[in-house]
């Protein structure tokens, strides 16, 4: 019988890596981006947030806050800063990307236009 291979991020945690997302990740059945974050982020690629490759972040799956169901989370690569939403529906939303931290915070406490966002989603 051939050895099986332990998988390579087998007991490493990510960086700020919070346990609600762990909840929240089996129940995920599609991943979206918003027009913004395409713009924003062209070259990123969002499976590495879904399957939590904490090599390629400083932070990751830090939640920021739960606003009306919809459960936000910040990650940061290479400097920016990526916000993104898992929604009642149990769609990863990528929401938008600041390389500026301030414009990030004044985002963050939009929370009208973050929920807009979410609902255009759909």
């Amino acid at each position: 019988m051939p050895e099986s291979k332990p998988d390579e991020n087998e007991g490493i945690s990510c960086v700020n890596h919070h346990s609600h997302f762990q909840q929240l990740r089996p129940s995920i059945k599609k991943i979206i981006a918003t027009k913004h974050f395409l713009k924003e982020a062209e070259d990123f690629n969002p499976n590495w947030i879904l399957d939590s490759q904490h090599q390629h972040f400083t932070i990751l799956h830090k939640l920021e806050e739960t606003i009306k169901g919809n459960h936000i989370f910040r990650a940061l690569h290479k400097g920016v800063h990526i916000v993104y939403a898992i929604d009642k529906n149990h769609r990863l939303i990528l929401l938008r990307a600041f390389s500026n931290f301030k414009h990030y915070l004044r985002y963050l406490d939009d929370k009208k236009t973050i929920q807009k966002t979410i609902q255009k989603s759909e």
